[in-house]
This record gives structure tokens, sequence and C-alpha cells, in this order.
């Protein structure tokens, strides 16, 4: 009997050059989707319906939250918008800025050349640099602990409208935690 293996979908847009400038909507999620970087709380006072609930990050959660804050130091040009720690992922949205503004890249890909085929794009740059940086302070304090997902969700924000849409998403995320595709009990 011969084994079938599952064609994986590709991530990322054909022929999409990732070092453009522009907005990104990226996700990350922890491995095995371990809810271990935040919990989500109701919010503390009573018969406050209109409170959002309470995003309390876990030691794992504040070492991923310092790198995210420091992306902008290692990245001058790069923007964060927004962000969220989630307890078994993270949502940001970044501004990335055109290659002549100062961007750090290794080199500029070729016309019609994608990640795949040459330099590794600025927003793959960006999240390896914070995934393996938050690893390594994980792996200090918690030896052997595999903190991320081996791959991660991005999303080409195309218009006002889509930025808008993709800002609520991140706002309204721990409200609707128990609803959310990422949701581990």
């Amino acid at each position: 009997m011969e084994a079938q293996w599952a064609r994986r979908k590709p991530l990322r847009l054909r022929d999409y050059d990732y070092s453009r400038s522009g907005m990104y909507f990226v996700t990350i999620c922890t491995k095995d989707r371990v809810c271990c970087l935040s919990r989500v709380e109701a919010p503390g006072s009573v018969g406050a319906l209109h409170e959002a609930p309470v995003i309390t990050l876990t030691d794992l959660g504040r070492i991923v939250d310092k790198m995210i804050v420091s992306l902008p130091k290692r990245y001058p040009s790069v923007q964060i918008e927004k962000y969220v720690v989630m307890p078994n992922h993270i949502h940001l949205l970044l501004r990335l800025p055109a290659p002549e503004t100062g961007a750090h890249r290794d080199a500029s890909l070729p016309a019609g050349k994608t990640e795949k085929g040459g330099t590794r794009a600025l927003l793959a740059q960006i999240v390896g640099y914070l995934k393996m940086n938050a690893s390594k302070e994980t792996h200090a304090k918690y030896p052997g602990l595999q903190l991320w997902q081996s791959r991660f969700h991005d999303h080409v924000v195309r218009n006002e409208a889509d930025c808008l849409r993709i800002w609520n998403y991140i706002d309204a995320n721990p409200a609707k935690w128990a609803e959310d595709k990422y949701y581990v009990p």
C-alpha cells in the first residue's frame, strides 16, 4: 500500500516580493498550540458588560512581548502598528519600509524573484529574528522547551479597509478567544 502524503498549501503569495514596502498581518503559533504565552481573563469588575477581557502574560509571554517591542531596535524602519499576545499565538500588524528608506536586508531580491528563489525577504527575517531570540531566552530559563511552530502565517494588507478589518480583529481577539480557531480549552 502506497503512502499518500498530503500536499501542503503554499503559505506565501506566488511571485510576491515580501521585501516590498507595505503592511503585513502575521500570526505565529506556539508548538502544538500549547497555551503558554498568556491567559485571557474576564474583566475584574462585577457587572462590567462592556469592558474588554484582560490578557495576563505568563513568563514566556513576557519574553515574547519584550522581543516584539525590541523589533524596531533591530529593524529601525519597521513599525509595529498593533499586536496581541494570545495564549498560544501572537498577531502582529507590521509596516515595512520601502528598501530605499533604509530597510535592513541582506541584499535586494532580483526582479521577479520571491524569497524561495533568493535572499530571505525582510518579513521572514523579522519573524525569524523574533522567534530565534524569544527561543534563546526561553531555553535559558526552560531548557528543552520548544516554543514555536515551525512556520508562520502572513497576509498582505491590500488597502485601508483590509487594514481596519485586521486592526479590529486584533482588538477583538481576546474577547472572542473561546471562538478563536486557535482556541484550546
